[in-house]
């Protein structure tokens, strides 16, 4: 039953686009996906409502001002944008919504908690750097041309720099190896087996 549940997240180590800059502070899940689009319980067909209320004016016509509506930034898998992001309810809907576009990785100066761990669950990378760095990509961000993040090794090259970041050693290595909650859990499937099999025979009126 636990494998029918398993999202199949997909590795990740090495990530190469133009990043997409969205200058914004206090980004909460309800600008990323608005309430309306929370119907499905389908990770696929969010994308095209991403951002709904600042791509698309009130006729259904995209804001050609809104960075993701503009080449080469709406193939970008990368997003870079400001303090605070994924505020507001919980909505796993939210980094749904994000890797259905085609965003993989967000870099931002802080995350919501939830917004923040539901990242790693869905197989996208949230890092977090400094105000400076956070400039020095948005500024290499105007060229239109690749930056490259490279999980394994925990940095970022653009030109001719490199940014290190940090992560958790744990969520570091479910990333590398696509591992979601189910599939860990399914890595201790003998265990779990075992388990139930002593409680059938020492408790079974559990059963």
């Amino acid at each position: 039953m636990l494998e029918s549940l398993i999202i199949n997240m997909k590795k990740f180590n090495i990530l190469k686009s133009v990043p997409a800059n969205l200058p914004m502070i206090n980004v909460d899940t309800d600008m990323i996906i608005p309430k309306q689009f929370l119907k499905t319980v389908k990770r696929t067909g969010l994308g095209k409502s991403l951002f709904f209320e600042m791509r698309y004016d009130e006729n259904g016509n995209k804001i050609e001002s809104f960075v993701l509506n503009n080449k080469p930034y709406d193939n970008s898998s990368i997003l870079i944008t400001g303090k605070n992001f994924g505020c507001g309810s919980s909505r796993e809907h939210a980094p749904w919504a994000l890797l259905d576009f085609g965003i993989k990785c967000v870099i931002a100066q802080s995350f919501a908690d939830i917004f923040y761990n539901n990242c790693f669950k869905n197989g996208m990378l949230p890092i977090i750097l400094n105000e400076n760095e956070i400039e020095e990509l948005t500024e290499y961000s105007k060229r239109k041309e690749n930056i490259e993040i490279n999980l394994n090794e925990q940095d970022i090259s653009f030109g001719n720099k490199k940014i290190k970041f940090d992560i958790d050693p744990f969520k570091k290595k479910c990333l590398l190896n696509g591992l979601d909650d189910i599939a860990l859990s399914l890595k201790q499937s003998d265990k779990i087996s075992s388990y139930e099999e002593k409680m059938k025979k020492n408790k079974p009126w559990i059963n």
